[in-house]
């Protein structure tokens, strides 16, 4: 292993380290080691291992307990390690890497102030989690909402996702839907005796195109949704009419609705049509009226934003848990080749939580 992590030292040191350790979904194993290892060495937090996510909780006995979490692992690795620094032409230091932006910078920001606040005005579960960027029934949050959901009871949380160093609050919900089209085969040379299902998705196409997609507020902040066509697949050779086609939409709906709410609302766009849900995840709204809430915008400044995309503040918001997005980085850059955290955004979030804790 290497030199372990640093927590107490400079926050964008403690993120190029966390970046050089590589953590691609599935493979958290040395990371989580590393994070374990370093919080241990702090007394003030009771430190928990569940596969390959670490939690540390300090048990002070405060009258309200916050979770600020998030995930360890990223994306596959794509000629972009180890870690490396520039500046920018106002001479902002920029920390370039995999994980960078999503979001080992979100993390580095935990570990710094987790290690410094011993006595924190309020409790904190501070949870370190794998595989975000997989599958949802891989996922490490949820896996340990099943398992010890008593681990993650609190007030509020903060999920470090990348924000530009900005709150977004809530998250917009998600489904997967198909349409299935259907025709009669027959041979190309004789089209007129067959019915070609490819065809029929044109009227659908136009449909979906037309469609102007609302701007909803929620609990003050407005949420862009969107309707789209995002697979099409129809035909099995050139010289036969296809006598099926499929669909694939993607909706993204506001956190007014259930989700239920919004596949009848989807019914309604799509009326005339045969539509069969895939997948779905529910939105979250922003709590931002929650008195937690209230005083982490106090201390961390500037106007909140809606969060246009569904992250895991929604697993929080199924517990009865209000939840914003706030971390450094770009959310524009996550998953980019050229991802990259700018170092002044780490310090100010670090400031920040420490100002909101203590």
């Amino acid at each position: 292993m290497s030199a372990p992590l640093d927590l107490a030292g400079d926050v964008v040191e403690l993120l190029r380290a966390l970046i050089d350790v590589e953590s691609v979904s599935g493979d958290e194993a040395e990371i989580a080691d590393r994070v374990e290892q370093a919080l241990g060495q702090y007394g003030h937090l009771t430190v928990v291992r569940d596969g390959d996510a670490v939690l540390a909780r300090t048990e002070l006995g405060r009258s309200e307990r916050v979770v600020i979490a998030g995930h360890l692992d990223t994306v596959p690795i794509a000629g972009n390690l180890p870690s490396w620094t520039t500046h920018d032409n106002t001479g902002r230091e920029i920390i370039w890497g995999r994980g960078a932006c999503d979001m080992k910078g979100g993390v580095a920001v935990q570990l710094s102030v987790a290690a410094a606040l011993a006595e924190p005005q309020r409790d904190i579960t501070w949870v370190f989690y794998d595989n975000e960027e997989v599958e949802e029934h891989r996922n490490g949050l949820g896996r340990i909402a099943r398992r010890y959901p008593e681990l993650l009871q609190g007030s509020f949380a903060v999920l470090c996702e990348p924000t530009n160093a900005r709150i977004e609050g809530g998250c917009q919900g998600t489904m997967l839907l198909q349409v299935e089209l259907t025709g009669v085969a027959a041979h190309s040379a004789r089209a007129w005796m067959g019915h070609n299902a490819i065809h029929d998705a044109g009227g659908l196409l136009q449909r979906l195109a037309a469609h102007q997609p609302e701007q909803i507020e929620v609990d003050g902040l407005t949420y862009h949704e969107g309707l789209n066509a995002v697979r099409i697949a129809g035909g099995i050779v050139g010289n036969v009419i296809p006598d099926r086609c499929v669909v694939e939409i993607n909706y993204r709906f506001a956190p007014d609705k259930s989700p239920a709410q919004a596949e009848a609302y989807l019914g309604e766009v799509l009326d005339g049509y045969s539509v069969q849900v895939l997948d779905v995840a529910a939105g979250a709204r922003p709590g931002l009226d929650q008195p937690a809430a209230a005083e982490f915008l106090r201390a961390v400044g500037g106007q909140p934003s809606a969060k246009l995309g569904w992250t895991d503040v929604a697993r929080f918001s199924s517990m009865g848990i209000p939840a914003v997005n706030f971390g450094p980085g770009d959310p524009t850059k996550a998953h980019a080749d050229d991802e990259f955290c700018p170092a002044e955004e780490v310090v100010a979030c670090r400031d920040a939580l420490l100002r909101w804790l203590s």
